[in-house]
């Protein structure tokens, strides 16, 4: 049980710095226009709607290779105990980080949420899976 904490706690922040780095990345591609404030909605929901498609892909590829890397690590860190419940907890956080971007700024358009919404979970086991293979063969 407390491997399975630690792992989901390892996880959420392997997801973290996942996400932070990947929309790093996507900042340095696709930098904001100048005068846009980040802590006004509006502003941000102005942003959202004039962004290119890639600037929108590299949030989305956040979210899940955020989810994706958080399984793995928790997984790891959790082994033999609850590997799954422990990869999906990560997951969890970044669905309900979606959700709140979708309640709180809905100008995103439906296919990102929808991704968001659908494989973060998915990436979680499959990095579960990996480390379940992994110990298999080694």
């Amino acid at each position: 049980m407390v491997r399975t904490i630690l792992g989901a706690l390892a996880g959420v922040a392997t997801t973290y710095l996942t996400i932070m780095l990947i929309e790093f990345a996507g900042h340095r591609v696709y930098p904001p226009p100048p005068g846009i404030d980040p802590t006004k909605t509006e502003d941000m929901a102005r942003l959202i709607g004039m962004l290119p498609s890639g600037a929108l892909l590299f949030m989305v590829a956040a979210w899940i290779v955020g989810a994706l890397d958080g399984g793995i690590v928790a997984a790891l860190i959790a082994r033999d105990q609850r590997p799954r419940i422990a990869a999906i907890v990560p997951a969890l956080l970044v669905v309900a980080g979606v959700v709140g971007m979708i309640v709180v700024m809905p100008a995103h358009p439906a296919w990102m949420s929808a991704l968001g919404l659908l494989l973060p979970i998915p990436a979680a086991l499959i990095g579960a899976w990996l480390v379940r293979g992994r110990a298999a063969v080694a």
